[in-house]
């Protein structure tokens, strides 16, 4: 299966809600008027866009509309398909990893996927011919360091790991002297996931953070946030939270394919301006793809 038919299948539930919501308005509203603008703004925050992204939508829907003076549903659908592709298209969902090493720090609270979604990027960037050292710098949570150990394992990575409850920034220390001692492509970073203490936390990535410029100046870095695309409108909330504690460069999303909540990449590009970079559509190890906003448009609409 290529990768646009594994995203269109991994899209299946968000792609029923939205244009099952979508296609019933236009079933019962045949007039391009008022009650049709205000019955598509219902539907699109019913299928997890948002109140504010939906709202905007559907005022840039209005705009197209008048100007272009469309009479036909049929060609209201379309304008719709576009606008919501080009609020996707706003921010640059690529990644900036061109210096040796470059490192890929991932945050995010427990239980959403990240160190799956470690284990995963490392696969991925294995497969393209990188090299990639990973840092066990979640310490809090023994099962955590377990866990990217088997990872680690999976993908044929090297990985750096202190003892359970150690300092992460010494971790981070150990792992930036490797990944230049041998030449690492990329270093990847798992960080704790916990959000119960945001001064913590604030604290905790500000110290790994000096350490990585410190240790490795220069060198280009990602910080990815992971989460959970079945949490819904819960998933853009921690974007907005964890956007203030740390410079988030983009967002993984996860387990887009077990749930109708897909709605929300379009919320969190939208409201939080950071783009969203990977997307998992599966259990997998290859399901973690990188996003593509005109094929991530094309599979919510394409029947």
């Amino acid at each position: 299966m290529g990768f646009f038919d594994k995203l269109k299948q991994g899209l299946g539930k968000t792609r029923s809600a939205i244009s099952e919501q979508v296609n019933n308005v236009f079933k019962v509203f045949v007039k391009v008027d008022d009650e049709l603008f205000e019955n598509l703004e219902e539907a699109l925050i019913m299928a997890d866009l948002g109140v504010e992204t939906s709202t905007f939508i559907i005022e840039q829907l209005r705009d197209a509309v008048k100007t272009k003076r469309i009479t036909d549903g049929n060609d209201v659908k379309e304008e719709l398909k576009e606008i919501i592709a080009s609020v996707l298209c706003e921010n640059d969902t690529g990644m900036k990893l061109s210096t040796k090493p470059s490192v890929i720090l991932v945050i995010g609270v427990n239980g959403v996927g990240k160190t799956t979604s470690i284990g995963k990027l490392a696969s991925f960037y294995k497969s393209q011919g990188k090299s990639v050292l990973l840092a066990a710098a979640d310490t809090f949570r023994a099962a955590a360091i377990d866990q990217l150990n088997v990872w680690a394992e999976r993908s044929s990575c090297d990985i750096i790991k202190h003892q359970e409850n150690s300092d992460p920034a010494a971790v981070v220390f150990d792992a930036c002297n490797a990944a230049r001692a041998r030449g690492t492509d990329i270093l990847i970073c798992d960080t704790a996931g916990r959000l119960h203490n945001k001064k913590n936390l604030m604290a905790e990535l500000e110290k790994i953070g000096r350490v990585i410029d410190r240790e490795l100046p220069g060198s280009d870095k990602e910080i990815l946030l992971v989460l959970d695309a079945t949490t819904g409108q819960n998933a853009v909330s921690q974007a907005k939270l964890f956007g203030e504690v740390a410079g988030i460069t983009g967002i993984i999303l996860t387990k887009l394919d077990g749930t109708a909540k897909g709605g929300i990449v379009v919320a969190i590009s939208r409201e939080q301006q950071i783009p969203v970079k990977f997307i998992g559509v599966g259990e997998g190890i290859d399901d973690l793809q990188e996003f593509n906003a005109p094929d991530f448009s094309r599979a919510l609409f394409e029947d």
